[in-house]
């Protein structure tokens, strides 16, 4: 076989179905003849940034590696955005890319740079699949990506590597290293003289059933409350009566927080966090796949390797806390009360994303989120309600605008029967407008809903904040609705409560992609912003 080959059919056995990229005329095709070969399905992106970023949210709805396909140079450099964003989300994410041979080396400067050098800051790994041990190559970095903490690997492929012959591999067994006893015992003593323990859920957890369940189950056990990242909403539902609220790192949960006398943070990564000191003086146990690098705490016992049955021997020897039902209730409200606003009959963020919910349940369907950055992601992952991991997806590590539209379609191809809306800003949604064609032509299950506000609003508010004057975060009107139809997506729009949920009726009502475009008041975002962080 070739090294194309065992590529592919790794990725295949691994529970790839779909490659996503936008193709040059060298290796990218001889890997879309494999991927077809495979039973694997390419599909074309408008822009290499929109591909990575389908990929990686089809990793986190998945649980397999995304993959994303570029051609040389300029392929590659537009794919960064997406790339860094797998890296700092920590979703695996393999990258394909034509290659330079070294004959081309030797005298092309045309769209050269070093590929491996690019990306040497954001990826993993990265190889060229032109040594004598490919097969063993491919199976190394693949494990790699999936390797805590989950990231992008980096396959540069000539078309000299690509068609020759090599061996093929056997995929590497791997085992967990078992959790430290001298730590976990630790840890007992700590939950065992606790009278109020919180749980502090992170980005691991949603990645790993095995430790949502085990979140879960704590929190039954000992009575304990939760509060989620955004990337681990869901891991304790909503309507969980355990369930607080959002942990971002900021001031809205403090009150929770600080009322804690044990924080158990639950695969939380530090990079899910806003750059803010920690505020808590409770001791900390840090449960894990592996111990981090950069810590806003150092804990008091690190539990690593197998976070699951790390927390399920916790909650064994935990009695029941000292928190009261109705305690936990008053801390959830509390929290949403500090982030509500309304509109006097003019569209606010709180309407879209529950109007949405609303809409989607009447239509009878289970659809999840996904979020685009931007001061509306406030109302959105507050308030669109998660019962499972992954009911809404965002990007957090890197917090990167034109996310919402890609993930959507990723995530509705990887899942058809699930729709997926979309929550955007016209600023971001305008980063990856072409993408809506992707949309039409896969048939993509979603509906887009635009916060119109015409301006770059987390921005705009941060420059209020600073009371400086108004410059440089006005964009003006677009219609998006007709963009939309003119790119075969069904598009609405909206200005009050009654057009935008006859809109939504209609868009959930049809096949294929919609677009809701809302003219939406933008009063609230700064209060909120100031609620939330300080």
């Amino acid at each position: 076989m070739t090294p194309l080959d065992a590529l592919i059919r790794s990725l295949s056995r691994r529970g790839v179905r779909r490659i996503f990229g936008v193709p040059g005329g060298e290796t990218s095709l001889d890997a879309i003849a494999a991927a077809a070969a495979c039973g694997i399905e390419f599909v074309l992106a408008r822009h290499e940034t929109g591909a990575a970023l389908m990929a990686l949210a089809t990793a986190e709805v998945t649980g397999a590696p995304g993959v994303v396909l570029t051609t040389r140079g300029p392929g590659l450099a537009n794919a960064v955005n997406g790339i860094a964003c797998a890296a700092l989300e920590r979703a695996p994410l393999c990258v394909i890319s034509d290659g330079f041979t070294p004959e081309h080396r030797r005298f092309v400067s045309h769209q050269f740079f070093e590929h491996s050098a690019l990306l040497a800051p954001i990826a993993k790994g990265s190889s060229r699949l032109d040594g004598e041990d490919a097969g063993h190559d491919v199976e190394r970095l693949l494990d790699r990506a999936m390797a805590a903490p989950a990231g992008v690997v980096h396959f540069d492929v000539t078309g000299d590597a690509a068609r020759r012959d090599v061996a093929a591999a056997e995929p590497i067994p791997f085992a967990a290293e078992a959790t430290d006893e001298g730590a976990l015992a630790t840890a007992r003593d700590l939950v065992a003289g606790a009278h109020r323990p919180i749980l502090l859920c992170g980005l691991e957890a949603a990645a790993d059933p095995a430790l949502a369940a085990a979140v879960r189950a704590f929190a039954v056990a000992t009575g304990a409350p939760a509060l989620v990242t955004y990337k681990a909403k869901g891991v304790v539902a909503d309507d969980d009566p355990a369930y607080v609220g959002l942990f971002t790192g900021g001031s809205l949960e403090a009150a929770a927080v600080a009322a804690a006398d044990l924080i158990i943070l639950a695969g939380l990564d530090p990079v899910e966090l806003i750059p803010q000191p920690w505020r808590y003086a409770a001791p900390v146990i840090e449960v894990a796949r592996q111990p981090f690098p950069l810590r806003y705490i150092d804990p008091a016992a690190g539990l690593y390797g197998t976070p699951a049955a790390a927390l399920a021997a916790l909650a064994k020897g935990a009695g029941r806390s000292g928190w009261q039902a109705d305690a936990i209730a008053r801390l959830r409200q509390a929290m949403l009360a500090r982030i509500a606003w309304t509109g006097g009959g003019r569209l606010t963020p709180p309407d879209l994303v529950l109007g949405a919910q609303a809409a989607a349940d009447a239509a009878g369907l289970d659809a999840r989120a996904t979020v685009d950055a931007g001061a509306h992601m406030f109302s959105a992952t507050a308030l669109w309600r998660a019962r499972r991991p992954r009911d809404l997806l965002i990007s957090n590590g890197l917090s990167t605008m034109g996310f919402a539209l890609p993930a959507a379609i990723g995530a509705a191809l990887a899942e058809p029967d699930r729709p997926v809306v979309a929550f955007t800003g016209d600023g971001g949604l305008a980063m990856g407008l072409g993408e809506l064609a992707t949309a039409a032509q896969t048939g993509a299950r979603i509906v887009v809903v635009v916060f119109n506000d015409r301006s770059l609003s987390l921005i705009d508010i941060k420059q209020q904040h600073r009371q400086m004057r108004r410059d440089g975060v006005e964009l003006g009107a677009v219609d998006f609705a007709a963009v939309a139809s003119g790119l075969g997506v069904r598009g609405y729009r909206a200005d009050d409560p009654t057009s935008y949920r006859a809109a939504l009726d209609a868009a959930f009502a049809g096949t294929g992609p919609a677009l809701v475009d809302a003219a939406v008041a933008p009063d609230g975002y700064l209060d909120q912003m100031l609620a939330l962080r300080g």
